[in-house]
């Protein structure tokens, strides 16, 4: 579990660490911001290996449930452009599922 968190962290921390070195190279921050998909493949794979070490937690069962609306919103959104308030909600959804799941982690190391 340790090490989870230690993946978790850096996944976290990639797009921020990029980040800062944007201040010499503006180009990086675009990098940063793409980053944020790695961070997100990288905890969608986390939460998929703790689901099947703990099949019955509800809060990865419901984390993964979300993730699947976020992206059946995403493809809706593609496809038939509603309103802006989904796309705030687009732009919001991933923050909190990446806070959501550090949370998970970060309680059941405490465990």
């Amino acid at each position: 579990m340790k090490t989870i968190k230690k993946i978790n962290t850096f996944a976290i921390a990639l797009p921020f660490i990029i980040a800062v070195f944007a201040i010499s190279n503006e180009n990086l921050l675009i990098i940063a911001l793409l980053s944020t998909m790695v961070t997100g493949f990288i905890q969608v794979l986390i939460s998929l290996y703790l689901l099947v070490q703990e099949p019955r937690n509800k809060h990865l069962q419901i984390y993964l449930v979300i993730v699947i609306l976020f992206f059946g919103l995403w493809f809706i959104n593609a496809n038939y452009h509603y309103s802006d308030e989904l796309i705030f909600l687009l732009f919001a959804l991933p923050v909190v599922l990446a806070i959501y799941l550090s949370i998970i982690i970060y309680k059941n190391l405490i465990l």
